[in-house]
């Protein structure tokens, strides 16, 4: 829970920030610092996954899990693109601000709401942090929010400070459950989860680099192919 409420306070500390000043920075500012940042979430996840892969024993470094980590992005990515998960996501959020003709306190709410909860690396960062009490994915995503917020709340009003709270129930939730199944998962299971889930959060830094787009929302099904996995073969695999 700590990562969700450093990153709701990034939130409102950004949004007033932006109500104060009532300008936004400037784009090259602004690009400088989202790759800055997109170089620490590259690194972060490339760290994240090399943690959980290897391990030295006897002296020695051993690698294990490279296969089912192939098997579960490329998995995962097929059935994400057969959803469209991020593109059937990207037509909600425009649908709802459409429908909802969103102005003044509504449309800082839902539009804080929808960028800050709405992606990959809210997921994976309270997923992360429930099992493993590890923050540093949601710290990294406390700083983009915040950056994002100034700019948002210096255009889009007091409701981006309170959307907040959605990001503090979302992701609060997310991590509650995360904690409360963590225990009945095996140290084996989480660290597979955890090496898909660091895997997919390197994709969100390559893209905040400009060096290509991935759809990290359509790699969130990879999740879950390290459970099966482990079902099987805790099934067949005596």
């Amino acid at each position: 829970m700590l990562g969700t409420i450093v990153n709701t306070g990034a939130i409102i500390a950004g949004g007033l920030i932006g109500l104060l000043f009532q300008k936004r920075l400037s784009e090259k500012l602004e690009d400088a610092i989202h790759k800055a940042l997109g170089l620490s979430i590259l690194i972060l996840g490339l760290n994240g996954v090399i943690s959980a892969m290897f391990t030295v024993r006897d002296g020695k470094i051993k690698s294990s899990g490279e296969l089912l980590l192939i098997v579960s992005l490329v998995l995962g990515a097929a059935a994400g693109e057969l959803l469209k998960i991020e593109d059937r996501l990207g037509r909600a959020s425009l649908l709802v601000e459409k429908k909802m003709k969103l102005k003044g306190f509504a449309a800082g709410f839902v539009s804080g709401t929808l960028i800050y909860c709405v992606g990959a690396m809210a997921i994976v960062g309270a997923i992360s942090d429930g099992l493993r009490g590890d923050s540093s994915v949601l710290l990294i995503k406390s700083l983009l929010d915040g950056i994002s917020s100034v700019v948002l709340g210096s255009t889009l009003g007091i409701g981006v400070v309170f959307s907040s709270l959605s990001v503090l129930l979302y992701q609060g939730s997310l991590s509650l459950l995360a904690g409360l199944i963590g225990p009945l998962l095996s140290d084996t299971l989480l660290d597979w989860i955890c090496m898909v889930g660091y895997c997919i959060v390197m994709s969100i830094g390559i893209n905040f680099l400009g060096m290509t787009k991935i759809k990290t929302a359509n790699l969130l099904p990879a999740l879950i192919v390290p459970v099966l996995y482990f079902l099987i073969r805790s099934v067949f695999v005596k």
